[in-house]
């Protein structure tokens, strides 16, 4: 069990426009779970380097950052890992004794499950969406060694852009696509959202394909998802990403490394 609060627990945050519960649920569990001294709060700014000057001046161990703070905090830290450099964007910062390291740890659990799942890089890779986590999860499958990849998205800013930074073509609609791995990263699915009950991908371009992997995580059995595993196909689930990335950062924050069981425990929690 977590120690009693007192003015040496170390503490953690979020920053984000909107925040949730999730990170809250799953570091405040494991804490309790392993007994760290450590609480996390959630928090939103509307002034995020003077948020940043606070997580330095205060002591504040880490702090997670969503959107739309990911590419603005680049120029408020001290050094930035090549898992932010290769995407320009940031999700975690680690604080030593006022020094602060950005990473990203949604590129390194993508990477992390592209080799769990045993997926080869000879296999074509159909990436849809152009935001902040598709140049991610695009990032992680291009850094495996995949050189066949599309992204469609119908931004035609934002798409032909991420599909050239990651030397992969671009498509504005799914029309006569095929690829062996499809990846959504779009709020398709999304529970809460206006398609949550809608396919990412058409049921044709589902069984053509060798594998699905959804990145929306809430449900973690998302339609598309559904669609998948009834048509026999291998998953890779948001549930996945989520927990993987926020193992990621806790491992960052804590020094602590929990086992897959108390993680898949953790993440659970969260969603709960």
């Amino acid at each position: 069990m977590r120690p009693p609060l007192t003015k040496d627990t170390t503490l953690c945050i979020s920053l984000a426009a909107r925040p949730s519960n999730i990170g809250t649920r799953f570091h405040n569990f494991l804490y309790d779970r392993l007994g760290l001294d450590f609480l996390y709060k959630a928090f939103t700014t509307t002034d995020i380097a003077a948020a940043i000057g606070g997580v330095r001046a205060l002591g504040i161990r880490g702090a997670s950052v969503s959107m739309p703070f990911k590419a603005d905090v680049l120029a408020l830290v001290d050094r930035v890992e090549p898992s932010a450099q290769v995407i320009g964007a940031v999700n975690t910062i680690v604080n030593d004794d006022g020094r602060l390291t950005a990473s990203n740890t949604d590129y390194l659990a993508v990477a992390q499950l592209i080799a769990a799942h045993g997926l080869s890089p000879d296999r074509s890779v159909l990436i849809a969406g152009s935001g902040g986590m598709a140049a991610a999860v695009g990032a992680a499958f291009r850094d495996s060694g995949f050189r066949d990849g599309t992204v469609v998205a119908r931004n035609t800013d934002a798409g032909p852009a991420l599909a050239d930074r990651l030397g992969y073509r671009w498509r504005h609609h799914l029309g006569g696509a095929s690829a062996s791995i499809i990846v959504n990263v779009t709020p398709i699915g999304m529970a809460g959202g206006p398609e949550e009950r809608d396919l990412a991908f058409p049921p044709e371009l589902i069984a053509a394909a060798d594998t699905v992997f959804d990145v929306v995580a809430f449900p973690s059995e998302t339609p598309l998802i559904a669609a998948a595993r009834a048509a026999g196909t291998p998953v890779i689930t948001g549930a996945e990403v989520i927990a993987g990335q926020a193992a990621e950062q806790f491992e960052r924050y804590t020094g602590v490394r929990p086992d897959p069981a108390l993680i898949a425990e953790a993440a659970a929690y969260s969603r709960a």
